[in-house]
């Protein structure tokens, strides 16, 4: 009996043993295991990270070409204007003199003192007409050329150079002594820079006008003409309002009377059949076929 009691004993801690063993190994697979699932979940987290890493850099890569490029096109856009601006001052350096701030406005004359060196202007431009100033905006003080056609100085400066600016340019139709009874000077109105005739649109304001109600042309025979604003306001491009040609008084007091009603507002100002008017135009940058139309008649010329 004994001798089995012993032989069940040993037999019994021989399987205790073996269960034992058994349950190290299941143990140790499973750590293993665990192991070998946690550096897959890393390295599968690396590779999320470098995938993710690689998407970052491929959209900042392609935001900073979209940054570049609207940079450039920027730059692009506004560096004629710029260039422009400079060649306009260029041309005043060149050929304006304007009186001292002590001495301005103590002439016998409106717009006395202001000098313009013709010579100098015909020199670098043989189709230099007139120089056109206003008191305000200060800005529109430039040479005015005329060509064959009114197409040339759309895109070329007074220089001669390509550019957005192009120039001031007097109708082919009209006088360059500006002895006709309505002389047309275009302008271009830029949507940056504020160059050119793109604040001639100020007057639109009636306020604004009886501030500032002249402005001057000089022309290469020394004469300076004042003319006195009546009329401003948006008008279209094909209207009447842009016709030249008058064949009797009685139709260019009609012309007269149609630019009063199309004005903003009404001056006081004598206009008559022998009246000689300088009308200054640009685009409105609203509607392409709108134009700002303000008109000056000459009340003094010396």
């Amino acid at each position: 009996m004994e001798n089995k009691n012993l032989k069940g004993k040993k037999a019994s801690a021989s399987s205790g043993g073996a269960a034992k063993k058994t349950t190290k190994k299941a143990g140790s697979k499973k750590t293993a295991g665990k192991k070998t699932s946690k550096k897959a979940a890393r390295k599968a987290e690396k590779q999320e990270g470098k995938k993710g890493g690689l998407l970052t850099n491929l959209i900042m890569l392609f935001a900073f070409g979209i940054l570049a490029v609207s940079i450039y096109q920027i730059v692009m856009m506004v560096l004629p204007y710029y260039q422009g601006g400079q060649e306009y001052d260029k041309v005043k350096e060149l050929a304006v003199t304007e009186p001292k701030p002590e001495e301005d406005g103590e002439g016998e004359k409106p717009g006395d003192g202001f000098q313009v060196d013709f010579e100098a202007l015909l020199a670098e431009n043989p189709d230099t007409v007139a120089w056109i100033r206003l008191e305000e905006p200060a800005v529109i003080s430039y040479p005015v050329v005329k060509s064959q056609d009114n197409e040339e100085y759309l895109t070329k400066t007074f220089s001669a150079n390509d550019n957005k600016l192009g120039a001031i340019f007097l109708d082919k139709r009209s006088s360059s002594s500006f002895s006709d009874r309505n002389s047309f000077i275009y302008g271009h109105n830029l949507k940056v820079g504020g160059e050119m005739f793109s604040q001639l649109n100020a007057y639109a304001d009636e306020e604004f006008c009886k501030q500032h109600p002249y402005f001057y042309i000089y022309t290469p025979d020394g004469m300076t003409k004042v003319y006195q604003v009546f009329s401003a306001g948006v008008v279209n491009a094909m209207a009447d309002n842009y016709n030249l040609d008058y064949d009797t008084d009685e139709e260019f007091m009609d012309y007269l009377e149609l630019c009063r009603s199309s004005s903003n507002y009404q001056v006081e100002t004598d206009l008559h059949a022998g009246s000689r008017i300088v009308s200054l135009s640009t685009c409105t940058n609203v509607l392409e076929d709108e134009r700002f139309l303000l008109q000056g008649v000459l009340i003094e010329e010396y």
